[in-house]
């Protein structure tokens, strides 16, 4: 099947008597015992099996475990590795997993945050007790560009197992198992979702190795497992995914060659320009450039809220991935010790006309003192 068929097909599992068109949700919590039954919901439930099944055939991989959240996915990979392992993240990160590292995982394991758009970089940070290389490509908030087939290879000459973020890109725009990865993670909170509504964070491996036992383990004693209703409406979702990332990668588009062109702005960040450094690297390993852009507004970070709350059709709110256009001031938002510019915005385009969204743009900037 191609993938716009296996988005639709693939989770749909008919479990009824009746012959629903549609899976229902299948509440119960446990279940009779009987031969090849399933026993209890937190362990495994029929739409969490689902959500598994079709993501696991959208990423070509062996298996998959959904989680509660991208980052009690992203905590599992953590609490799976041996007390002292040493990791390698990428300097621009989402703020929420960096945390995890830096706060929850701080002594267990040790981290260097580097930039892995080089990855002679990588090779230069490797230690006897390296055991994990984080990548998170496209980059929060930056959407920075990594080689997953460069990083992997170097990665693999030492044996060390190979995690891909690819939440900005979701299945549709990249599988990361093609290009070296041993595992890709996803926010299903974002784009896979795509309506704001439901919270989830998935892992796909490559194989069922090890490590992926020690995964299912804690995904299945630590229960931070989705509910049957998140993992329906995730499954409902994914049946339009293919086509909801082809408007928000058209739209974005549109918008990142208008804001790169406005005398109001200094630097647009968005891997489908061709003036973006990582632009050669997002053609070869993505088949599309996704819906999310960041920009430095010329200005102090006062003046660059003042432009956002001038703004009618995009929401001042943070997250991203919904049809709706969503906006924010990022550094704002992390809070202290962010990194990130005071006066760069990260741009969830939505599913909106495109003419409105730059017209609302235009008005937006032309308010501004």
């Amino acid at each position: 099947m191609k993938t716009e068929t296996l988005a639709i097909h693939a989770g749909n599992q008919i479990t009824d008597s009746r012959k629903p068109v549609i899976q229902p949700i299948t509440l119960s919590t446990t279940f009779m015992h009987h031969e090849g039954s399933m026993v209890y919901s937190r362990l495994e439930n029929p739409n969490r099996e689902s959500l598994e099944k079709v993501m696991a055939s959208l990423e070509t991989g062996a298996d998959a475990a959904a989680f509660s959240s991208g980052n009690a996915a992203g905590m599992a990979v953590f609490q799976a590795l041996p007390v002292g392992t040493h990791v390698i993240a990428p300097n621009d990160m989402y703020h929420g997993l960096r945390r995890l590292l830096t706060e929850v995982f701080k002594d267990k394991l040790s981290v260097d945050f580097v930039d892995l758009t080089q990855p002679e970089t990588v090779e230069k940070s490797l230690k006897p007790h390296t055991g994990l290389l984080w990548i998170e490509t496209p980059s929060n908030p930056l959407l920075q560009i990594s080689d997953i087939r460069a990083l992997s290879d170097i990665a693999h000459k030492k044996n060390i197992p190979v995690v891909c973020d690819s939440t900005f890109a979701t299945p549709i725009f990249q599988n990361p198992l093609a290009w070296g990865a041993d595992m890709v993670m996803h926010s299903n909170t974002k784009f896979i979702g795509g309506h704001s509504d439901v919270i989830g964070g998935i892992l796909v491996t490559k194989t069922e190795n090890k490590i992926w036992e020690k995964i299912k383990t804690i995904q299945s004693i630590g229960g931070a497992v989705p509910s049957p209703f998140d993992c329906y409406l995730l499954v409902r979702s994914i049946k339009t995914l293919p086509y909801r990332m082809k408007g928000h990668e058209e739209n974005a588009t549109r918008l990142a060659g208008f804001l790169e062109s406005h005398p109001r702005i200094d630097e647009v960040y968005y891997p489908g320009l061709p003036s973006n450094p990582g632009h050669r690297t997002a053609k070869m390993q993505m088949s599309g450039f996704g819906g999310v852009l960041s920009f430095l507004f010329k200005g102090s970070a006062d003046k660059t809220d003042q432009f956002i709350a001038n703004l009618q059709y995009f929401t001042n709110a943070t997250s991203l991935g919904g049809v709706e256009s969503l906006i924010e001031r990022r550094a704002k938002v992390e809070g202290p010790g962010s990194k990130t510019l005071p006066n760069l915005i990260r741009l969830s385009v939505g599913l909106e006309n495109i003419e409105d969204l730059i017209s609302d743009m235009e008005s937006a900037f032309e308010k501004i003192s």
